[in-house]
């Protein structure tokens, strides 16, 4: 598996694809901190550890849906229009090895993503009574398992298509399926309702974002990757028993 992983990273960092992901979700996050610190402000409220932040992380949700399938599209579709997904069988590597290997690798990239926005408030250190230590470990908890889940959507996505633009944005599609799932409630009634916001993904996260972490929260996004990556291994397994690419 190590050597999947291996393979992933050089990949990404041997063409722009992480190095544009990476910027651009910077570039964004540094936008939208300037403009939410902003409003703060000009509203004469100074909470940033439970007003600042939470409108931060709810933000930092809204981008990771938009870049996140640009680093899972290619994991299988190119290897698959390369014709090179039949050198991987060759490994001593079993498929769940290699889901499992590029899965991390991508991990490894949103970890590092989310690093580089740490340096957001040390700048606002001098500004705060202390450093939120507390709101922000819970906060990046839950953007990390968000991520990993769209992270192993994408990678489903990605192996059942040859083209990445396709992969792309049908792993846009159904994210964005599950985060709107909630938006009509006028139009069902509240057994529906609830039944639809225990499916909800983006709805996860207000807890995390308000400094708590829910046990029951925790589950759902872990259990919601496992099995988008059970499904890539059965994908897998069955492509290669029926001898398609």
């Amino acid at each position: 598996m190590n050597a999947v992983v291996r393979k992933e990273l050089v990949a990404y960092f041997s063409s722009l694809l992480a190095y544009v992901v990476i910027a651009l979700f910077l570039a964004v996050s540094g936008f939208y901190l300037y403009s939410n610190l902003s409003f703060f402000l000009l509203s004469g409220g100074f909470d940033l550890t439970r007003g600042l932040w939470q409108y931060q992380f709810l933000d930092m949700r809204q981008y990771m849906l938009t870049l996140l399938p640009l680093l899972t599209m290619r994991l299988f579709a190119e290897e698959r229009r390369l014709g090179t997904l039949e050198l991987l069988w060759t490994y001593p590597l079993r498929d769940v090895e290699i889901v499992l290997g590029k899965f991390v690798a991508a991990l490894l990239v949103l970890l590092l993503m989310l690093a580089g926005t740490l340096l957001y408030p040390l700048l606002l250190l001098p500004a705060e009574a202390a450093l939120p230590v507390e709101a922000l470990v819970a906060g990046y908890l839950g953007l990390f398992l968000l991520g990993a889940a769209f992270l192993a959507c994408g990678i489903l996505i990605s192996a059942l298509t040859e083209s990445q633009v396709l992969a792309a944005a049908v792993t846009y599609s159904v994210l964005l399926l599950f985060w709107v799932l909630t938006w009509n409630e006028a139009a069902v009634g509240a057994p529906v309702l609830w039944l639809l916001s225990q499916l909800s993904l983006f709805d996860r996260l207000y807890t995390f974002v308000r400094g708590g972490i829910d046990t029951a929260d925790v589950t759902y996004l872990v259990l919601f990757s496992a099995v988008f990556l059970v499904w890539t291994v059965q994908c897998l397994g069955s492509r290669r028993w029926r001898g398609v690419r």
